[in-house]
Formats: structure tokens, C-alpha cells, sequence
């Protein structure tokens, strides 16, 4: 089976260039000024204001997380090429399949009834969990999965912001959730789907470098004789039959046993595989104390990982007002492990204290001037090597401005 998949794709990819772009001049718009006009007077102010006038350019720190989804549906062709053109030098397609195991770009196996319109369509039949209106206390709810649908049919969807109105009564009150500070401006006409191997002619067509995340299944493996090595495998292959290098793709997951697999099997590629940490979920657990760690940075390396990327509040702590390493940032570095954080811009204003993302910084995060400063203390403190942005042109013009290529 696995076999008669390759070729499939193979026809894919040979069709994927109707999905090229280009991105004549990068633009960063007005919020990166927007956020500094905003910060605290200092010597960060002083720098960022001097770049006002500097001619903007691409830069791999700065990574597109699902294309620009603060404004765009997210892992769309539009969505990508916003990213590409506010200067993200690697943009990420989250990897799952299909009914027939085709790859697409979903961030979710099961977030079809957040991300698209399916409820409003003849495949709400083939949802695992049908649209169940509010009632009482008894929030809305419905689950919506690619693995229930063919490639064909998840191509007549529409995508949407990822949202929901939990509260609603009607599955069209349900899709109707976008938060007020993102907008629905950019999904008022189609935007367009993408399979993971248009992803990789999209991205290589606007100048980007690839950094797809291998997302786990809602659904049991193996799939319909699909392992789960056959599914880490694939991602890899379809790089491979679009001829792109190594060097120029990170591969992410969360799970530790598929980053080990593309250690092992493609050692290449596995020499950038990227461990997502979200250790956070674990009982306990503290970025700050190293002895609630499943693993030590030191075994992590051992294994032959080379990149691990915590959410940006694992990496940091407060030292009175100043924004610092946290424990785990310094061990990553003390062990030669390379850093990637996630995720800027995807917290809306910062003045209530910013949310899950600014938790190890809440008690100083009360404006959006604060966003370059994390943003700072990251670059320079911790030492990443790369910010994933819902927004990438803030991302993009602090890199700009520091000389981070």
C-alpha cells in the first residue's frame, strides 16, 4: 500500500507548481513601529526606533507559525505568502492525513470543525462528533477529523479563522468565534488548502526554508495499515521527490520517539529534527527545577537530538523587572542543544498580562510595549536560534535591526 502512496504523491508534486508564488519586497507594515512606540524609554527603544528607515529582508530567525494566521486562516497559500512577504525565512506546514493517507497541512487531525466550514457542508456526515448546540451549562461542540475524509473531499472545504463560539446554539453561531483583536477581513473570500507537497513548491517558490511538524493522530495507529514510522517516513520522502536538501528543512514533533526515528533513519534530516517540548503538561513540572525533567538536557543530546523548541515562557524567568534565562535555557546551552521557541503575536494585547505565553513574565507583561523586550531577552539571553510568529514582521524587523541573519 505504502508504495502505491508514493506514487500518488508523486503525481501531486508534479502538479504543485500551479501553487508558485514570489515575493518581490519585503514589508513589514506598521506594527513593528507600532509595538516600539509603545516600549519603555532605554537603549532597546533607542536601537529599534534607529532602524526605522532600514531596508527590510528575509530572515530565518524569523519563522512563520502556520503562515500569518493572526490575520490570515492559517495554513493557507495566502496565509504562507503573507508570512513570505513580511520577511519569515522558514514557514511551517503541520503535518497530518487523510482518509487515503495524503499529507496536508492541518494543525490538528481533529480541528476541521474550527478551522474550516465542514459544518456547513454534507461532510459534517463524517464527523466522529457531530455539531452538539449550547445548553445549560453544556458548552457547543463537534469533532471533525481529516482521517475521516478523502483528499478529494477535504479539498471542496473552505478554510476559516481557527475559532469557535462555544456558547452557540446553530453550528453557523459555532464557526463564527474569531477573537476581536484577529479579523475576518482576509477570510471574507476562499483562501486556499494545501497538501504537504504543495507546501513544499509554495515555500520553495517564495525563497523560504521548510520546517514541517509531524502532528500526533486522533486516531489509532496503525491506519488503515499506515504505521507510524511509515507516516514519519513519508514526511521525509516528500521532500526527497521535490529534490530539497537537508539542510534546509527542520522537522518537528512532539513525540521524542519520531524525532529518534529521523535520527536513526534519516540522519540528515534527524541532524535538524526539531524536539517540541511540552513537558509543561506533566505533573509538577518546572522549567526552573531540573530534577521535575523527564530528561536532562545532557540525555537529550546523548539521544542525537540537536534542536529542542519549549513554548517562550519555558525559557525565561524575572530577575526583578528584567526579562532572563530560565534554568532550562541555560542547560539547553550548557549541553550544545540549539533553541526554537514558539510562539509571538499569538496572545492578543498584552495589557492583561499577556496569557499562557507570557505566564513566567505575567507580573510585568501590562502593555504591548513588552513584546520587544521578550522578544530581546530571547534573542540575546537565550540564545535562540529562530522565533515562530503569528505576525512575522515583528519577528522579522527585530532581526533586521540586531543583524540576525
Amino acid at each position: 500500500m505504502f508504495r502505491s502512496l508514493t506514487l500518488v504523491t508523486a503525481a501531486l508534486l508534479a502538479s504543485a507548481p500551479a501553487f508558485a508564488q514570489s515575493v518581490d519586497r519585503i514589508d513589514y507594515g506598521p506594527r513593528p513601529l507600532y509595538l516600539i512606540d509603545r516600549m519603555a524609554d532605554g537603549p532597546l527603544k533607542d536601537k529599534l526606533q534607529s532602524c526605522a528607515a532600514q531596508d527590510a529582508a528575509q530572515s530565518l530567525f524569523s519563522i512563520g507559525h502556520r503562515g500569518a494566521p493572526m490575520m490570515f486562516p492559517e495554513h493557507t497559500v495566502e496565509s504562507n505568502v503573507a508570512a513570505a512577504r513580511m520577511g519569515a525565512g522558514i514557514l511551517e506546514c503541520d503535518v497530518t492525513f487523510t482518509k487515503d493517507l495524503e499529507l496536508v497541512c492541518r494543525h490538528a487531525q481533529n480541528d476541521l470543525h474550527t478551522t474550516t466550514n465542514i459544518l456547513a457542508t454534507p461532510l459534517a456526515e463524517t464527523c466522529v462528533m457531530p455539531f452538539t448546540p449550547a445548553e445549560g451549562e453544556a458548552k457547543a461542540a463537534a469533532e471533525c477529523r481529516t482521517s475521516e475524509i478523502t483528499l478529494a473531499e477535504y479539498r471542496t472545504l473552505t478554510p476559516k479563522m481557527d475559532a469557535a463560539n462555544k456558547s452557540a446554539t446553530t453550528a453557523e453561531g459555532y464557526m463564527d468565534g474569531t477573537a476581536g483583536w484577529r479579523t475576518d477581513l482576509y477570510a471574507a473570500e476562499p483562501t486556499t488548502l494545501m497538501t504537504h507537497a504543495e507546501s513544499i513548491a509554495l515555500f520553495q517558490s517564495l525563497g523560504a526554508k521548510f520546517t514541517p511538524e509531524l502532528k500526533s493522530p486522533s486516531v489509532d495507529m496503525p491506519f488503515n495499515g499506515f504505521t507510524q514510522e511509515d507516516y514519519a517516513q513519508k514526511l521525509v520522502d516528500e521532500y526527497k521527490a521535490a529534490g530539497i536538501p537537508a539542510s534546509d528543512v527542520w522537522l518537528q514533533s512532539f513525540n521524542l520517539d519520531d524525532v529518534l526515528y529521523w535520527i536513526k533513519a534519516e540522519p540528515a534530516f534527524g541532524a535538524q529534527a526539531v524536539y517540541l517540548m511540552d513537558e509543561y503538561n506533566l505533573d509538577g513540572y518546572s522549567p526552573m527545577d531540573a530534577t521535575t525533567w523527564p530528561n536532562t538536557m545532557e540525555e537529550l543530546k546523548a539521544m542525537g537530538v540537536n534542536y529542542i523548541a519549549p513554548p517562550t515562557w519555558m525559557l525565561v524567568t524575572l530577575d526583578g523587572d528584567k526579562i532572563v534565562a530560565s534554568e532550562l535555557a541555560k542547560q539547553a546551552k550548557a549541553a550544545d542543544l540549539k533553541i526554537i521557541t514558539w510562539t509571538i503575536e499569538r496572545s492578543g494585547p498584552l495589557s492583561n498580562g499577556g496569557g499562557w505565553y507570557y505566564k513566567s513574565i505575567s507580573d510585568i507583561t501590562k502593555s504591548d510595549g513588552v513584546m520587544y523586550e521578550y522578544i530581546d531577552a530571547l534573542a540575546m539571553d537565550v540564545g535562540v536560534e529562530g522565533i515562530f510568529s503569528d505576525w512575522p514582521a515583528t519577528v522579522t524587523y527585530y532581526a533586521n535591526c540586531m543583524g540576525l541573519k
